[in-house]
């Protein structure tokens, strides 16, 4: 993540704590799909594209930079790249990187932090699942 992207998310977003959840966080950006639905058949389109279209364009591009560099994001992209294609992969990996930043602001922490944290959930809904 570079200082221009960092910035740019930390102007545009504002206080972190004003939402409540990220799944707020994606629709402010507009990262999240359009809904066309009728009757009981709920269909899913492009994303609205409703936010900040800088704030947008600037995780997509940090995000293919990012999956280079973590593991994590990498395996993800490429497991949404065979089921969905390379838009919706790129979306969806722009997606988590945001809400990573977000969480980061918010709980004011670093990346490294951030990576430890996830190791340690990871853990105990291992050991949860095992007993």
């Amino acid at each position: 993540m570079g200082p221009v992207t960092a910035l740019a998310t930390e102007v545009f977003l504002g206080d972190p704590s004003r939402f409540a959840t990220a799944n707020q966080v994606a629709s402010y950006i507009g990262m999240i799909p359009c809904e066309h639905s009728r009757g009981k058949r709920q269909r899913l389109g492009k994303i609205t594209k409703q936010g900040n279209s800088l704030l947008r364009y600037l995780w997509m591009e940090a995000t293919m930079h990012a999956v280079q560099k973590d593991p994590e994001l990498k395996r993800f992209y490429r497991r949404k790249l065979i089921q969905k294609g390379m838009g919706k992969a790129r979306v969806a990996a722009a997606r988590k990187l945001g809400i990573r930043l977000w969480i980061m602001m918010r709980d004011q922490i670093d990346y490294e932090e951030f990576c430890r944290r996830g190791k340690l959930r990871q853990k105990g809904e291992a050991r949860a699942g095992m007993a």
